[in-house]
């Protein structure tokens, strides 16, 4: 019996498979540099709440260090400045999955701010 050539058969039944594993786990490693981004941009505007910046500025702050898609939420209650910030990525090749990451950061108010 001849078996020449059945691992190059194999590995290229098996490849497209493969690539799909691949482009998945990109895609995980890219969620995750997302929602690193949105918890650095959500504590920095939680901060800036805190201290007493007007919320405009401290939505700024959080948009500079967010990621390009993000949307930034503020709020103040019971002496704490919150701040969540979403964004959305795309994951996978070809009809992507649209995935929604998010991090939010509470800050005590500072006095006087």
């Amino acid at each position: 019996m001849c078996d020449r050539g059945s691992v190059t058969a194999e590995t290229a039944a098996v490849l497209p498979s493969l690539l799909l594993v691949l482009a998945l786990m990109l895609g995980g490693i890219s969620a995750a540099a997302t929602r690193l981004s949105c918890a650095d941009a959500a504590g920095i505007g939680a901060r800036a709440l805190a201290r007493g910046e007007p919320p405009e500025r401290a939505r700024a702050l959080a948009r500079s260090a967010a990621p390009a898609t993000a949307h930034v939420d503020l709020s103040e209650e019971a002496g704490t400045a919150r701040v969540t910030v979403r964004a959305e990525l795309r994951i996978g090749p070809g009809t992507a999955l649209p995935v929604t990451v998010s991090a939010g950061a509470s800050v005590p108010m500072e006095p006087g701010g």
